[in-house]
């Protein structure tokens, strides 16, 4: 076939994709209008696990498994523009590894609202500012973000899903390496990059900022200033990347939570998280956490934060294999309550799979 034939081929392709896709939009609008009516959430993250999982597994190829589901994470991202123009808060500027995490999940058509703060963040979704809200909550280095595991212990938002965004970390300036004399960034990034900063930048200056991408904006316009973030925030402030991948383990990964109003319901591959505090007396947190092991549930995470209420005593962070509707879920909660003097869940979302 000749190069002209194979484009007149494509644009034919190109037209049918076009009338599919808008016909496959319309509906999933129609959809929308009906969930609104019901008063269903517009996101509903289990159909979306559903959806994806069903076109990686009958993708025929050449296309990997990671392009199918960009492609349709937009089409989808599409369609909730049209349902309704929902709106995501994420803690910004734009291009921090939160918007980027954003994105991965909503897609290039929604709106999104940049946020100063975690705590900012938390604030737009409660006051229905925002649809939801994107915020850290651990590093696969540095460990858990602790201002977001306050805040979702005092909150009545609900996580509705999680993000697993790998992070690449880069020196970024526009000088030369050589003339550097101070590098921004956030504090936790320094923790992600202490080993390589140590014995490659002995002796420069380390500033926190608020952001990766406030680093960024900083090194664009001191002299002499280096910053450490993303490839695209290197691109959005004009810096030259010196130095890619300075992070000091491999596969450095975030994880971050979408906040909501509402649990969503269950897929047969969930996360409950759990907030609880136990009694003043011997044995409580582990009488507490033996009723997982009673109902046969695996606990992934669990960590712990000084009380705003008292001090010296402390409440718990954890999360569980299953959702809040399962009947071992159900049990486990029921026979934690005797030993708690206070038990949240803080939400039943997919699991999520690190890239």
């Amino acid at each position: 076939m000749s190069l002209d034939k194979m484009r007149e081929r494509i644009d034919l392709i190109d037209e049918d994709l076009l009338r599919l896709l808008n016909e496959r939009i319309r509906i999933a609008v129609d959809i929308g209008h009906l969930k609104r009516q019901t008063g269903g959430e517009v996101y509903v993250p289990a159909r979306e696990k559903e959806v994806l999982k069903r076109v990686v597994e009958r993708n025929p190829g050449p296309m990997t498994a990671v392009a199918v589901q960009s492609v349709y994470r937009e089409i989808m991202s599409a369609a909730l523009a049209l349902e309704k123009q929902l709106k995501v808060a994420f803690l910004g500027p734009p291009a921090t590894f939160t918007h980027q995490a954003a994105r991965s999940r909503f897609g290039g058509s929604v709106e999104y609202h940049s946020c100063e703060t975690i705590d900012d963040v938390f604030d737009a979704v409660q006051k229905e500012q925002a649809d939801y809200g994107v915020v850290p909550v651990e590093n696969s280095t540095e460990g858990a973000v602790n201002i977001t595991l306050d805040r979702l212990g005092d909150t009545t938002l609900k996580i509705y899903a999680e993000i697993y965004l790998p992070i690449s970390l880069c020196l970024l300036a526009r000088c030369p390496r050589a003339s550097i004399k101070t590098i921004y960034s956030k504090m936790e990034v320094f923790g992600q990059c202490r080993t390589w900063l140590q014995r490659e930048m002995s002796g420069i200056e380390c500033k926190p900022a608020t952001s990766t991408t406030r680093a960024a904006e900083l090194a664009a316009v001191e002299e002499n200033t280096a910053a450490i973030g993303s490839r695209l925030a290197g691109e959005l402030y004009g810096l030259d990347m010196l130095e890619p991948n300075i992070q000091d383990l491999g596969g450095n990964t975030t994880r971050f939570l979408v906040l909501g109003h509402r649990i969503g319901g269950a897929t047969g591959d969930d996360k409950t998280s759990l907030f609880f505090a136990v009694q003043d007396k011997v044995g409580a947190l582990y009488s507490a956490l033996e009723a997982f092991q009673h109902n046969h549930l695996n606990m992934s995470k669990i960590e712990s934060r000084p009380s705003r209420n008292k001090a010296w005593e402390y409440v718990f962070f954890v999360d569980l294999d299953g959702h809040a509707e399962d009947d071992n879920v159900k049990s486990a909660l029921k026979e934690m309550r005797e030993h708690c003097t206070l038990l949240t869940v803080l939400g039943s979302y997919p699991r999520a799979r690190e890239l």
